[in-house]
């Protein structure tokens, strides 16, 4: 088994992730949701397959990273965050530290191996031997395919001569564990390891868009209403009765008759006086209701019609000559 970073792998892997980059995501402890620390790289096998993601324990123990096998995290896609199942801050000081003078090879995997499933009596970074350095050039040496036999073991531990020690009183205590052996150990061996959780990593959430139609109530207008004056020239006819003095003069019936003396007394100077009336118009204002204006608001209803572009997605699945059931 050969392991590769995967840059020097697939040095257009971005574009296989369609833009994103899984180099600088966060990684959180999954029971506290504290932050431990940042993926600076990952490692693949000869197929592509992630098998351990390089962490910076910045957050946690400066200046020390460490290998996290990918069967023990977690990606949130929505959250950009990756999650460590289970890891503990004693687990991180446990685990060698990784750098790029550090052969991974079976020995060193075992060391990291070991702290993930428990044992730490197993792990002993002295063990590690510092003989290749991790370039971008040179792959990373592991061990060889499972054969047969370990194959048939299912999940067991490793037991290489140049990483496990001398049998002592607490590895007789596990003596019934099952164990791996160096030249048959493949990452099938351990799927708790290595196998991506597929509900995990595997569902693929499709969305669409939709159009919510919401009123919103705004002032479109305002109508005042008030008053003003306006003046015209009214014109009204009144009948009015004045007098004048008429002066009749008349020949009386017994004219050319005599009077008495007494009657033909002349007075010099005799006046009549006879008052004479007219009416005049008088014309005056007064105020007066011609109408009442009453003032109020209806509401009128009406449909209006709109239209959005909205978008959907849509599965593709690209498995050429494969038989592919779909539910």
């Amino acid at each position: 088994m050969v392991l590769h970073k995967l840059g020097d792998f697939d040095p257009d892997y971005r574009d296989t992730f369609e833009g994103n980059d899984i180099k600088g995501l966060s990684v959180y402890a999954e029971t506290s949701d504290e932050k431990i620390g940042t993926i600076s790289d990952v490692l693949v096998d000869e197929e592509g397959r992630f098998r351990y993601f390089i962490v910076d324990l910045g957050f946690w123990i400066f200046g020390k990273k460490v290998l996290l096998p990918v069967g023990r995290s977690r990606i949130d896609h929505t959250a950009d965050r990756v999650y460590a199942i289970g890891m503990t801050r004693e687990q991180a000081d446990a685990l060698p530290e990784f750098n790029n003078d550090l052969a991974i090879d079976y020995d060193y995997e075992e060391n990291v191996r070991g702290v993930y499933r428990g044992s730490s009596s197993n792990v002993r970074t002295s063990d590690v031997t510092s003989t290749a350095s991790l370039e971008a050039s040179t792959p990373l040496d592991a061990s060889m395919p499972l054969d047969a036999s370990a194959a048939a073991m299912g999940t067991a531990y490793a037991s290489g001569a140049a990483a496990v020690p001398a049998a002592t009183s607490e590895s007789r205590k596990i003596a019934d564990t099952p164990v791996y052996n160096r030249d048959a150990y493949t990452y099938k061996n351990e799927p708790s390891l290595y196998d991506l959780n597929e509900q995990d990593h595997q569902t693929l959430r499709l969305y669409e868009e939709r159009l919510v139609a919401n009123k919103q109530r705004r002032k479109t207008g305002e109508v005042a209403i008030g008053k003003h004056v306006e003046t015209e020239t009214a014109r009204v006819a009144v009948p009015v009765e004045r007098e004048r003095v008429v002066v009749e003069r008349i020949t009386p019936t017994d004219a050319g008759r005599a009077v008495t003396p007494d009657a033909t007394a002349f007075h010099e100077g005799e006046v009549a006086h006879v008052d004479i009336y007219e009416e005049t118009p008088d014309i005056r204002k007064e105020t007066v209701v011609r109408e009442e204006v009453r003032v109020s608001k209806v509401v009128d209803q009406e449909t209006v019609q709109a239209q959005e572009t909205i978008r959907r997605e849509e599965l593709d699945v690209n498995a050429p000559g494969l038989d592919i059931e779909q539910r």
